[in-house]
């Protein structure tokens, strides 16, 4: 059992997306999801390309991982939102956010706690993939909860050789390229329409410093933490940027990988 701020939380014996998160992320999350450079300029990111998908209006939106619920007002401009995440105390503020977002809980590759299958137009996962263990089986399941036509769009970390403190902090397995993006969304039965990199115009200062971090001549990695107000508005006002190219073409490279799938129509 865990205690969470008055909540008591039971932990299954075998955490289905890893190692539970510590309660302290989840608060951090929390207080910075809405102002921080990097949710909110993944969020207007993410809106734009969301934007250029062929959805209809209202969609079927499911996002998985939804954590504490700051992507849930974005979704639901575009249609009605179903949300699934492990961690009770997260639902607990995700359900608080005043969406109109039905949050249950749940988690890949076997627990959906929403039927029945194939009734979803596209399926979010923003940074979610990298905590799962076996990402193809995930996928996989993610297949069958798709109306046919229907897209996933989904976020991930880039590269290994960037793996560091905050990965481990957040209990990643791994960060990926669009290589393996690809092959595994094949393998799992999914056309790929596009995949590329994001958060490319401020990469060569983040690769440094998660250089420089591991090498122990920066400061500590804990990326989530907030920065000063005038760093903070020029951070997001360089990423948030980005959503001008991005709905049209990914880039190719940056600390993000982004694809978008579709389940084939037939088969």
């Amino acid at each position: 059992m865990w205690a969470r701020r008055g909540l008591r939380v039971r932990v299954p014996p075998h955490a289905p997306w890893g190692t539970p998160l510590d309660a302290t992320i989840y608060r951090l999350m929390a207080e910075t999801q809405q102002n921080h450079w990097w949710f909110g300029g993944r969020r207007r990111i993410l809106a734009a390309v969301l934007r250029r998908l062929p959805l209809p209006r209202p969609a079927r939106v499911l996002e998985i991982g939804c954590g504490t619920g700051g992507n849930l007002q974005m979704l639901a401009g575009f249609g009605r939102v179903d949300a699934a995440e492990m961690d009770e105390y997260a639902i607990a503020i995700a359900r608080a956010q005043g969406s109109g977002a039905d949050v249950r809980r749940g988690w890949l590759p076997d627990a959906m706690p929403f039927e029945p299958a194939g009734q979803y137009d596209v399926i979010c996962l923003f940074d979610v993939l990298e905590h799962i263990e076996d990402d193809e089986s995930a996928l996989r399941a993610l297949r069958a909860l798709l109306a046919p036509g229907g897209r996933v769009l989904l976020t991930v970390p880039a590269y290994q050789w960037l793996f560091g403190a905050h990965d481990r902090a957040h209990h990643h397995y791994r960060r990926y390229t669009t290589r393996r993006l690809r092959r595994i969304a094949r393998a799992a039965g999914f056309e790929v329409c596009r995949s590329g990199y994001f958060n490319t115009l401020l990469f060569p200062v983040l690769a440094a410093r998660r250089l420089l971090a591991r090498a122990g001549r920066g400061e500590p990695e804990d990326d989530a933490r907030m920065p000063s107000p005038l760093l903070n508005g020029v951070l997001a006002a360089v990423f948030g940027a980005e959503r001008l190219v991005l709905p049209l073409f990914a880039f190719p490279y940056g600390s993000s990988a982004i694809a978008v799938l579709r389940r084939p129509e037939h088969g």
